[in-house]
Formats: C-alpha cells, structure tokens, sequence
C-alpha cells in the first residue's frame, strides 16, 4: 500500500529541485564569476543526487504498487524525466 502522504513530500520536494536545477542552469549560463560558478555546479551535481534518491523511492514504491494510476507512478515519471533534463541539459556546465 502506498503511502500518499510521503508520496505527495516527495512529489513537492522534486517539483521544488526541478525549479532550483532549472534557475542553476539559467544562473550558469548568465554569469562569468567564476566562484558562483563553482557553487552553482556545486549545487547542481547535490541537487541531482537528490533527484536520483527520490527516483529510487520512486521506483520501490511503483514495483509495490498495482494500481494502474497512483501517486508513485506519477513520482516516478517526474522523477525520471527530471533526472533525463539533467543529464541532457549538464553539458551546458562544460560549453
């Protein structure tokens, strides 16, 4: 049985990383300090680290559930898609 209460923290909490990644970058592309760079990359690579234990739950949570529609499934594809943005977007720290 899921839990909907800490499923719904964690949908906030990933919705609220997502945000803060999404401004990281923004902030990077925008700035030539080079300390506030290294504190956004910094930033960065904890928030996603984050992401990416939230997608475990996630996942444990999904495979214990057999409903066709709940809130772990949804956690989990925001999740998933979270951490793809990431990954595709990270280079941007290396241009």
């Amino acid at each position: 049985m899921e839990s909907k209460s800490l499923t719904n923290n964690l949908l906030m909490e990933v919705d609220v990383l997502s945000n803060r990644l999404r401004n990281i970058k923004q902030s990077f592309k925008t700035t030539n300090n080079k300390v506030l760079k290294e504190r956004l990359f910094s930033e960065n690579k904890n928030i996603f680290k984050r992401v990416n234990e939230i997608y475990k739950i996630a996942e444990l949570l999904n495979r214990k559930n057999n409903e066709k529609i709940n809130f772990s499934k949804l956690l989990f594809e925001i999740t998933k898609r979270t951490l793809n943005e990431n990954k595709f977007e990270s280079n941007l720290f290396f241009l």
